[in-house]
């Protein structure tokens, strides 16, 4: 069987790996920030420059971007290329591509034990649909189900719904926002940027001001416990992605498990099981 280029484009990094399905391994793993490079086509071409080995002939990546045949215009990130182009430019015989949640939702059924963390222990049932959620540089979400015997995985975009306040405290930190956005989407606050967001806003609630953090910054110091704004925006944080989890499986009727993913949400497993995430 042909070796195949795989990767996950995210709007913060790029992997890329070969797929070896002889001896069912991924080789040279790299992983590239995307605003180093002017396009996904530069990031190939650095990775193929670097393999060791003979050029795979086909691709496969899973992209964050809404569905579309060819044209892939990325999600929070300035990226638009052809996949017919791609194909031809790097000499694959094959080149496809996937919505990033949609590949993870097909990975759900198939997670060991070792593979997942259990948060909420929910009800067995053999059939339905399972869901995944995860914030990163957006908030992306998928569903899966089987019909006939075959997996059906469909690329949803959450981040984009609507997003209420639960609270008094949330209601005036959604009166500023509402001052500056036309809209408050549920990933204007649920997101890396969001927990920026969320912390800049919460400081100028309490009439406080807060440093210029990362929300990698943000998280490690609410964590910490040494930053009550921080510690604060995290925990808003995690409500705000409950409520959001929640109206998702609803909508989607995915009541056979709730998955989140997603490259904030690992850090954050101790602080999350805590918090009013399942409230």
């Amino acid at each position: 069987m042909s070796k195949r280029m795989v990767a996950d484009v995210g709007g913060t990094n790029t992997r890329v790996a070969l797929w070896d399905p002889d001896a069912a391994e991924f080789r040279a793993l790299q992983t590239y920030i995307n605003r180093d490079h002017q396009q996904f086509e530069d990031v190939i071409n650095i990775w193929l420059d670097h393999l060791t080995e003979p050029a795979p002939t086909e691709g496969c990546i899973a992209v964050a971007a809404a569905p579309s045949i060819d044209l892939v215009s990325m999600s929070n990130m300035d990226w638009t290329f052809s996949c017919s182009h791609i194909a031809e430019r790097f000499n694959f015989g094959h080149f496809g591509w996937i919505n990033d949640f949609a590949a993870i939702a097909y990975s759900l059924p198939f997670l060991q034990t070792g593979d997942r963390h259990t948060l909420y222990e929910g009800h067995e049932t053999e059939t339905g649909k399972l869901a995944a959620v995860g914030p990163g540089t957006g908030l992306g979400g998928a569903t899966i189900e089987q019909l006939d015997g075959v997996l059906h995985a469909s690329s949803c975009e959450p981040g984009h719904t609507g997003l209420s306040p639960g609270s008094d405290f949330e209601l005036d930190l959604f009166r500023v926002l509402n001052s500056r956005y036309d809209d408050i989407y549920t990933e204007l606050l649920v997101s890396g940027p969001g927990l920026k967001r969320l912390y800049e806003t919460i400081g100028e609630l309490q009439g406080v001001e807060t440093p210029s953090l990362t929300p990698a910054q943000i998280s490690a110091s609410a964590q910490r416990g040494d930053d009550e704004q921080a510690e604060l925006a995290l925990q808003l944080f995690c409500s705000l992605l409950g409520s959001a989890c929640g109206d998702f499986v609803l909508s989607n009727g995915a009541y056979r498990g709730l998955y989140l993913a997603g490259g904030i949400l690992p850090g954050l497993i101790p602080f999350l099981a805590a918090s009013d995430f399942h409230h």
